[in-house]
């Protein structure tokens, strides 16, 4: 590897014989159409040279220099002969108009939709075939097996499998934000490595957990030796761990815990939050005590994902709960998770229709309410936070009946 513009420029590499990550890492990105990517992103596209060469998708707008570079060190780029889309997303397919310029007589594979997709962003002239689940494409020595994945998590998605090598090209599932110089999961802390791809589910997957469950099923045939997702690193070692990971977070599968997240303007609110957090505490379950604006909504849902319970609060302003707390459950309402019981609370100066506002919200993400509600003045006195200690602790009696993954 070389170094310009202090960053590490990476070369190809060869993940299996005649197959070669020629990806993109962004060292630099930290937001991500709103989700916080504090460790960086990699953009990973995939070179097969055999009789025929394939290229599994490209990377994100801007660097299209850096992939050619990669692919010239295997193969001129003007002999790839088939250009396969697992995902149409710009971050996975911004360059294949460069792609095409180098390679005009290449096919580009993709299901229906995602042929649909790539027309209606690129506009390309191209030669394109269709596929669905079951179809093969043969290279040479190598076999494609494509398998349609609608709505994991665009209705274009698919995977690539290929038998000969056990490699399964994920497109986004099992896909993780992080920059990283090598490129595999046991190079990396396996902590963080979990920790991102569990951010990754929580903020891009979540609410798709019964497609997910029904993928899995459908996937559970194949013998697999190598997942080698869109972003992030290659999974080798740690196969059975992700597979189990994917398998709970479908169901949101609940451990004892406690989140309690809130925003306050004169500390009334904070009070109250931390009351309920601390009596739960004491029931012996997990809980985190999240302040909206110090955290950001990436950590916020991530937290969620694994949670038994779940305590939202706000003030009201302007007869309404604050514009941080509304963000998070609009945020949270599109992520639908399972498997979750809650409740609100919050201060007032003389209307309070922020607590109400709140429930409403809570239940339109699918967490059943399970606790009254608590609304005070101005500032809670000994028997409102009465009322917090009692809520804490039924929460964290709910909680700790949840099983572990």
């Amino acid at each position: 590897m070389v170094f310009g513009e202090d960053l590490v420029v990476m070369r190809s590499v060869e993940i299996s014989p005649q197959i070669y990550w020629v990806g993109h890492v962004d060292w630099t990105v930290r937001n991500f159409h709103g989700y916080h990517t504090d460790r960086g992103s990699t953009y990973n596209a995939y070179l097969i040279v055999d009789e025929k060469v394939a290229l599994i998708d490209t990377v994100k707008g801007g660097y299209s220099e850096d992939l050619l570079d990669k692919i010239s060190e295997r193969v001129d780029p003007g002999k790839i002969d088939y250009v396969i889309s697992n995902h149409t997303e710009p971050d996975h397919s911004s360059e294949i108009a460069r792609v095409m310029e180098r390679a005009p007589q290449a096919e580009v594979i993709a299901t229906e939709k995602g042929r649909m997709g790539l027309e209606k962003y690129y506009r390309g002239n191209w030669n394109y075939r269709v596929v669905k689940t079951g179809d093969q494409l043969s290279l040479g020595n190598n076999t494609l097996q494509f398998i349609s994945t609608p709505m994991l998590h665009w209705p274009d998605s698919m995977f690539t499998y290929v038998p000969g090598r056990k490699i399964l090209f994920s497109m986004d599932a099992f896909g993780q934000h992080l920059a990283s110089s090598s490129r595999y999961d046991e190079e990396v802390d396996f902590d963080v490595l979990m920790m991102e791809a569990k951010t990754y589910y929580a903020n891009i997957i979540m609410h798709l957990g019964n497609t997910v469950a029904r993928t899995l099923k459908q996937a559970s045939g194949l013998d697999i030796a190598m997942i080698c997702p869109s972003h992030g690193q290659i999974w080798r070692k740690h196969i059975a761990d992700i597979v189990a990971a994917y398998q709970g977070w479908a169901q949101c599968q609940a451990k004892p815990k406690v989140v309690v997240i809130y925003d306050t303007m004169w500390r009334s609110t904070e009070l109250m939050a931390e009351t309920i957090a601390e009596e739960a505490a004491i029931e012996g379950v997990e809980v985190q005590l999240l302040r909206l604006g110090p955290n950001d909504l990436t950590l916020l849902v991530t937290e969620v994902l694994d949670a038994a319970a779940i305590a939202v609060g706000s003030p009201t302003l302007n007869n309404h709960m604050l514009p941080s707390v509304a963000g998070f459950l609009t945020y949270l309402k599109g992520l639908r998770p399972k498997n979750k019981v809650g409740m609100t609370f919050g201060s007032f100066g003389w209307s309070g229709e922020a607590v109400e506002q709140m429930a409403e919200m809570l239940q339109g993400t699918r967490v059943e309410l399970v606790a009254d509600n608590i609304s005070c003045q101005f500032r809670p006195d000994e028997a409102e936070l009465e009322r917090c200690r009692n809520i804490g602790r039924e929460l964290g009696q709910i909680a700790a009946q949840a099983d572990s993954p």
